[in-house]
């Protein structure tokens, strides 16, 4: 499968209760127990009024027709080529 990083504006997501928040992922996990095991949710990063999500998919039709059934925005979705980190910067070639 694809790695894929989905950027989803969502207003006062940052403020959310914790409650709010796990409503938030039974809307996700439902959606995709629909659509197994073409996509799979790896995590989130919340910022004050958007997400940062790392999935991985067949390809960016599942990740599209999630937002769809959860109802949560998938603004911008972009396919990951390569991973970096700083151990990159000591391995041999």
């Amino acid at each position: 499968m694809k790695k894929y990083i989905i950027e989803r504006e969502v207003p006062n997501v940052g403020a959310l209760a914790p409650e709010e928040m796990r409503q938030v992922a039974v809307k996700s996990n439902d959606a995709l127990s629909q659509l197994a095991p073409h996509v799979q949710w790896l995590e989130s990063f919340v910022a004050p009024n958007k997400t940062f999500c790392i999935y991985l998919a067949e390809d960016e039709s599942y990740i599209q027709r999630h937002a769809e059934l959860s109802g949560i925005p998938a603004n911008e979705v972009t396919e990951i080529s390569q991973i970096i980190d700083p151990t990159t910067a000591s391995s041999c070639s």
